[in-house]
């Protein structure tokens, strides 16, 4: 094991439920209701581009031109009020000895915007990769990929922490280890779905040092 690769949203920063109340309320002005859970379960791991797909399949009609800007900045106000650390990532952080990295769904914007707040940015400057910069998102294996490549580590020799089916999936296809965080999401469900779950961040330490 050579490198880390952390998902970001519900790994390292707490912004899953923030962002899924947001974007329920953001649905539902445009005509298309869904509950908390619902928004969690169908968006979860995906990119904007991918999420705007499943929205206009779903209402049979393009999103406003504005949709996307409103929900970032509702979103981005938010999180300046609310946001936070993943419970004990810090302690996870300090005591690994891998290198690591962060990739995420995310817009680099974004990224660096609740890594800035939760004040983690320090730890992951110039070791940022978005979706945007490859082809196809998650759950395809581009992006751990990309961020192994641009690390010089061979995929094999790298782990994901993850927190959605569709980033194990994405890590799975990579042909790298994966430990799968069971927050919002069931643990059978990321177990199935190719993980190592855990429910807690503080066993993280010992699961990346092979105990």
């Amino acid at each position: 094991m050579e490198l880390v690769i952390f998902d970001c949203d519900g790994v390292l920063v707490d912004s899953e439920l923030l962002s899924n109340r947001v974007l329920a309320q953001t649905l539902a002005e445009i005509g298309l209701p869904m509950s908390l859970e619902e928004t969690i379960a169908t968006f979860m791991g995906h990119s904007m581009a991918a999420c705007v797909a499943i929205i206009e399949e779903r209402t049979s009609r393009p999103i406003p031109s504005n949709f996307v800007a409103n929900f970032r900045d509702r979103t981005f106000d938010v999180f300046r009020r609310e946001l936070r650390p993943v419970q004990g990532i810090e302690s996870v952080l300090d005591a690994i000895d891998l290198p690591f990295c962060v990739a995420s769904s995310g817009p680099p914007e974004k990224i660096q915007l609740t890594l800035s707040i939760t004040g983690l940015l320090p730890r992951f400057a110039g070791r940022i990769f978005s979706a945007v910069e490859v082809t196809r998102g998650k759950p395809h294996p581009d992006l751990f990929l990309h961020a192994a490549h641009k690390m010089g580590v061979a995929p094999p020799a790298c782990v994901v922490v993850e927190d959605s089916v569709r980033g194990v999936q994405a890590a799975v296809a990579a042909g790298m280890r994966v430990f799968g965080y069971a927050d919002l999401t069931d643990a059978d469900t990321l177990a199935a779905a190719g993980a190592r779950v855990f429910r807690s961040m503080a066993e993280l330490p010992a699961l990346l040092s092979g105990r």
